[in-house]
């Protein structure tokens, strides 16, 4: 039996995740942090996952303005022993998952072929590539289990779609995985659908985030100058994307790659 998601009838709860449990890593910073405020703002309940638990705890005061239940878990996503233990308490203080925004990653400034080892190639992969799969096991099937549908949200970039620029910002391992996330939410939205779950990726282009000071000056000129927006976008500017993909009206939107870019990807 297929789970279906119902069409909107009107607009009057088009955009409601009011009550909706949901999971956000690297929440406490950065675009995750925009996300985090975006749910909260609109009455769910977030899960914060990220490696540094004061930081979360300190993200969770500050959503507590809005008045839901929030909570940091600590949690390196490139371990899955890690994953499944913090995934754990999250349904242990939920005891459901609505939503999982799969945002957290690092990047590297290390040309290939000049590291020591593949020290960085494979810091990132586990981290970027392994570690929201190492998440999406853990929660996918409880949302296949407690068989009331799901979203998930894999965050990716415009750096797994173009490589140019990568003469003077070396950053392989994090196109390639950003690349595999892509695909891999596409798999994921034709195996899940059947339950109701959802599954896109949101590739982020320009936006202020811990990362920018790994912008070269030239990319940084080219955003202000040639992209159409002429600006960077703004975490919670991807928050309130998220927000739009987990509620009623992003019913039809599965299998999507989105490009939250500025018009980048026009340009270049």
């Amino acid at each position: 039996m297929f789970i279906k998601n119902p069409p909107i009838t009107d607009m009057s709860a088009a955009y409601d995740v009011k009550g909706k449990n949901v999971i956000v890593t690297g929440g406490n910073r950065g675009i995750g942090r925009g996300i985090t405020q975006a749910f909260a703002e609109y009455g769910a309940n977030v899960a914060i996952l990220c490696r540094n638990h004061e930081s979360g705890k300190q993200a969770v005061s500050e959503l507590e303005k809005f008045g839901g239940k929030y909570i940091a878990v600590q949690c390196d996503q490139a371990d899955f022993d890690s994953c499944k233990a913090a995934v754990a308490k999250v349904f242990e203080a939920f005891g459901n998952v609505d939503v999982l925004v799969n945002n957290a990653g690092v990047a590297t400034t290390f040309p290939f072929l000049s590291e020591n080892g593949l020290s960085e190639w494979h810091r990132i992969i586990n981290t970027n590539l392994h570690g929201p799969a190492n998440i999406i096991y853990e929660v996918a099937p409880k949302m296949i289990e407690a068989g009331k549908g799901g979203t998930i949200i894999n965050i990716t970039s415009v750096g797994g779609q173009r490589v140019s620029g990568s003469k003077s910002h070396h950053n392989a391992p994090y196109n390639a995985s950003k690349a595999g996330i892509d695909i891999f939410s596409r798999y994921l939205a034709v195996v899940l659908g059947d339950y109701g779950i959802r599954v896109n990726s949101i590739a982020p282009g320009p936006i202020h985030s811990d990362l920018d000071k790994d912008l070269p000056p030239s990319f940084i000129e080219v955003i202000e100058q040639e992209l159409p927006s002429h600006r960077f976008g703004e975490p919670i500017e991807v928050g309130a994307l998220c927000v739009y993909m987990s509620s009623p009206s992003g019913a039809m939107v599965t299998g999507v790659n989105w490009a939250f870019d500025g018009g980048l990807m026009c340009v270049h």
